[in-house]
């Protein structure tokens, strides 16, 4: 595909000839396994059984009824949101989770809820799927180079779980911890970041409604690319921010460390919503390209503040300097 530059005089190509994300990095892919000879058969059957949701487990859900949880933009297609990931412990290209992740193993899994509570309680993935209604909520969802994905989720609002442990007064911050497992992550042989993966959310945030136990997508169960079995997706703030294959969560009372914020402080704040107003020190976050709408030639969004939940979560950051608690 040529990409235009300007002063190239390469001709923009119309939006048929423009191949999808997930098309281009499934034939890079498969390219890729062919020149490394026989690895390629096997390497290529996983991903073909990751691709499609058959291959999955159905998840049954209803409706959300939770105010702006269901948005009317046009969903991104399945083959995109599965095959174009940020997840770093399986590789740090676009396509390396696809790959990479269909040797994760996610039963069994538990899930450990713990600290500044009055009855820590662990959830295998059934007790988890069991603990409330399962609920379909169509979220954007904002990368923090320019990319938005708008995807079908299933689960139910994390303050549901938290319910279950009973916080303590004293407990002002959430933190999630995600699994590091160098036998089946080969993205862990880099110390880009520091692992495990963790992040946090203030206990305000974690009890909003929209803030979701994240179990499927597309009516059925998660992609392991897509942080299988148990994520959390908070969508007003960028897609960083929503940890992937979740083995603990704990309520602490001091804003706990994140991975993002500790590698790269000036770049990545605690809080991380969505603002279009803050540029990252890299890039303008003041516009965006959809996925699966044209590639590279995709036309550009406005960026909303806070992803275009303000009138959800707006009064949770009322006095704040945004562009200091970025």
């Amino acid at each position: 595909m040529l990409i235009q530059t300007g002063a190239s005089g390469f001709t923009h190509p119309h939006g048929s000839e423009i191949t999808p994300e997930g098309v281009y990095l499934r034939r890079r892919e498969l390219l890729q396994w062919a020149a490394l000879g026989g690895m390629g058969v096997a390497s290529g059957a996983a991903f073909a059984k990751a691709d499609t949701p058959d291959a999955l487990a159905p998840l049954r859900a209803l409706p959300s009824s939770v105010p702006g949880a269901l948005a009317l933009d046009k969903q991104t297609p399945f083959a995109d949101a599965s095959s174009y990931n940020n997840f770093y412990e399986f590789g740090l290209d676009k396509g390396d989770p696809v790959r990479n992740a269909q040797a994760l193993p996610t039963r069994p899994w538990t899930v450990r809820v713990e600290g500044l509570v009055q009855q820590p309680k662990t959830f295998d993935l059934d007790a988890l799927r069991k603990l409330s209604a399962l609920e379909e909520r169509i979220y954007r969802l904002r990368c923090v180079e320019g990319w938005s994905m708008v995807i079908p989720w299933i689960g139910y609002s994390l303050s549901k779980l938290l319910a279950e442990v009973q916080p303590l007064g004293s407990a002002k911050y959430v933190e999630f911890v995600t699994l590091a497992d160098p036998k089946v992550m080969p993205g862990l042989r880099r110390s880009v970041l520091d692992w495990p993966y963790t992040e946090g959310l203030r206990m305000d945030e974690a009890m909003h409604p929209l803030t979701l136990l994240t179990l499927g997508m597309y009516g059925h169960e998660l992609p392991k690319q897509n942080g299988a079995p148990v994520r959390v997706v908070v969508p007003w703030k960028y897609g960083f921010k929503s940890a992937k294959s979740i083995v603990t969560i704990r309520l602490v009372e001091r804003e706990p460390g994140t991975a993002w914020n500790k590698a790269a402080r000036n770049e990545y704040g605690f809080y991380s919503n969505v603002n279009p107003d803050v540029p990252h020190p890299r890039w303008s976050q003041a516009t965006e390209r959809r996925i699966g709408e044209g590639g590279l030639f995709a036309p550009k969004r406005k960026t909303q503040l806070f992803n275009g939940y303000e009138a959800q979560v707006g009064q949770l950051y009322a006095g704040m300097d945004l562009r200091k608690h970025f």
